[in-house]
């Protein structure tokens, strides 16, 4: 994915990919350590991602929440 934005659903949609053809066990065995390792790296980036993206909506939660008791 070089040149392109990394978002969690092209990531998630890549994953979702290699799993299907693991699944499916129509591949060689180098080919299958090679994907399983791919899908390795891409689950550590999604999660990396969601862990942003969760830390991002408690900080904005927070934010809003002072707002509120403030204004009271």
């Amino acid at each position: 994915m070089s040149g392109e934005e990394e978002t969690f659903e092209k990531l998630r949609l890549e994953l979702e990919e290699i799993v299907g053809k693991l699944e499916r066990g129509d591949v060689a065995v180098d080919e299958a350590i090679r994907l399983w390792e791919r899908g390795e790296d891409l689950h550590r980036r999604c999660a990396t991602l969601l862990d942003a993206a969760e830390g991002r909506l408690e900080e904005l939660s927070a934010s809003t929440d002072d707002k509120r008791t403030s204004n009271l």
